[in-house]
């Protein structure tokens, strides 16, 4: 019998996973305790979206377990033991807003809740691939202090800078201020890494940009695209922080980056990592992603701006996505921008 095991299973990545291999395994278990209600409140709870997994797969196993109760995952993972083959770990506190309210829940979640993964892993199933959501909140602001140039819609960086292209996995993690949340996924970052270079476990550590798609239970502090189509489909406020309006992000729907998964999964290099965002394929300013999704909606949106920008955020930052292309060469993106949020928008308006 062949297992794939999934943290964070009723969110953007997790779900897309348990769709994406619920087909290529005899069994998918997925670990989700819907935390993410506590986090952002009622409106961005996944139980919906657990409850369509249950409906829909017969061979989904649903736990609704805390990453953090090492106790009760030696018991998930005693019950499927050497049978599992692959582990996507995707459970987060993904907001470095909310990070700063309680810092020991996030550290808790983010940090220690992956280390119990990679022990469970280490002791029941070693053989195992192991891949971490990882994100380029890593890098601190760093990118922040590249030479950036101001255009009417956007800031962006000049085109023969070597990071044009994108930022590379050589960037620094040193020196700079991550947020408490980019400190506490740092922590589990560099943890994922060494239980490969240490145990030589088969750990893979993906660094995303903006993770995307039409599943996503977006929130003000949490789901960049969704929450704004959201609210160009509800008309409720969007408040735009810092920067003009023209910080840049790139995006990745979340079924490139599972198939990211995949191609690590079925030739795994133990202790790598990659960045992984849409690169130069995918990404948009503030400014941009509300134009198109006024123009997708047909509907005028309702915002503000206010000139303090959130703490430790980026003003530019797209990845370079060349290692990850260089060994998996047959990997490429298939949804750009538009078609991201279209799909965010037929989504939202059915659901």
């Amino acid at each position: 019998m062949k297992i794939c095991i999934v943290t964070g299973s009723g969110g953007l990545v997790g779900s897309e996973a348990v769709d994406f291999f619920a087909g290529k395994f005899d069994v998918v278990v997925g670990i989700d305790n819907d935390m993410r209600r506590y986090f952002f409140g009622d409106e961005a709870s996944t139980d919906w979206n657990t409850r369509r997994l249950e409906q829909t797969y017969q061979n989904y196993k649903h736990h609704a377990a805390d990453i953090r109760d090492l106790e009760r995952l030696r018991e998930i993972f005693a019950e499927y033991g050497s049978d599992v083959a692959l582990i996507i770990h995707a459970a987060a506190q993904p907001s470095h807003d909310w990070a700063a309210k309680e810092p020991l829940t996030d550290f808790g979640v983010n940090a220690t809740g992956t280390v119990n993964m990679l022990e469970c892993c280490r002791e029941f199933c070693p053989e195992a691939v192991f891949i971490f959501t990882s994100t380029n909140k890593v890098y601190g602001d760093n990118p922040n202090f590249l030479p950036l140039v101001e255009t009417e819609t956007r800031w962006e960086i000049a085109e023969d800078h070597p990071y044009h292209v994108g930022i590379d996995e050589q960037m620094s993690l040193d020196s700079t201020k991550h947020s408490i949340f980019g400190a506490s996924k740092v922590a589990a970052d560099i943890m994922t890494q060494e239980y490969g270079r240490y145990f030589g476990m088969k750990t893979g550590t993906f660094r995303g940009g903006c993770l995307t798609g039409p599943r996503h239970s977006g929130a003000q502090l949490h789901g960049f695209l969704s929450y704004l189509m959201k609210c160009a489909i509800t008309g409720q406020h969007y408040t735009i922080f810092g920067y003009k309006g023209k910080q840049v992000r790139d995006n990745i729907h979340c079924h490139d980056l599972v198939s990211m998964f995949e191609h690590f999964y079925l030739n795994p290099r133990p202790g790598e990592v990659y960045n992984a965002g849409g690169g130069r394929f995918a990404n948009c300013s503030m400014q941009e992603a509300i134009a198109l999704c006024e123009e997708i909606t047909g509907n005028k949106m309702h915002y503000s701006y206010s000139d303090e920008n959130r703490i430790g955020d980026h003003i530019w930052y797209i990845s370079d996505l060349s290692k990850f292309q260089q060994h998996y060469p047959e990997w490429e993106l298939t949804r750009d921008l538009r078609t991201t949020l279209a799909e965010i928008f037929e989504e939202l308006r059915a659901r």
